[in-house]
């Protein structure tokens, strides 16, 4: 199973962050400064470290030449959003730069690219009763191929990778087909009720009123 570490010195952040990776499958650790991060890094295992800045002891600007060294991705989770400090931590070797406050679900989808740059991520995963197989891009249930458009397959492994996380339409857009969702475009909820019948998730992916859909299934 993929090990993430949280360095993040604000209990109530980090409890959200590991809450949310918890959920879409992930195990995880916290430090809540420099020191003990670097502590827990040298015991190894990690496969990727979401890092503040701004933390006690050793600031992640300083952790990431060690961090380096270890070769294990970063991505900033900062609230310093100004332009020469995200420049400064991409060209220190952060894989990405993600300014708070942020939404999980953009969060989850960021580490996913991450982990996937990195063939770090796990093959092969049972949700929901299926069983999706990213190497192969096939999906099954009880043994049996589910045919899916690409579209449809984007879609259901955004909801995969974000179990029980509301995810707003508009998001939900940008991250399968890129770009804006126009004003009364049905093209979000169309995908979602062919890849409900689909795979037989009628009961488990659900509409949230005014805002998206939410994939709803027990931990």
């Amino acid at each position: 199973m993929i090990k993430i570490l949280i360095v993040e010195d604000e209990p109530a952040i980090a409890d959200l962050v590991v809450l949310s990776l918890k959920k879409a499958g992930y195990r995880c650790r916290c430090a809540y400064d420099g020191k003990e991060a670097a502590d827990l890094i040298e015991e190894g295992g990690f496969d990727l470290i979401l890092l503040d800045i701004m933390i006690p002891k050793i600031d992640g600007f300083e952790l990431m030449p060690y961090i380096r060294e270890c070769e294990i991705p970063v991505i900033f989770l900062t609230a310093r959003g100004a332009l020469e400090d995200r420049v400064r931590g991409l060209r220190m070797g952060a894989e990405d730069y993600i300014v708070k406050p942020f939404e999980i679900a953009e969060l989850l989808a960021r580490v996913e690219v991450v982990l996937r740059r990195y063939h770090k991520t796990d093959a092969c995963f049972t949700i929901g009763g299926l069983t999706i197989d990213t190497r192969s891009m096939k999906v099954t249930r009880d043994g049996a191929e589910i045919a899916l458009t690409p579209k449809e397959y984007e879609l259901l492994l955004l909801f995969a990778r974000t179990p029980n996380t509301a995810l707003y339409r508009d998001r939900i857009y940008e991250q399968v087909w890129g770009g804006e969702l126009e004003f009364g475009s049905k093209t979000v909820d169309l995908h979602v009720q062919r890849l409900r019948k689909k795979v037989g998730w009628e009961k488990q992916l659900r509409a949230v009123n005014k805002v998206g859909y939410r994939l709803e299934v027990t931990p």
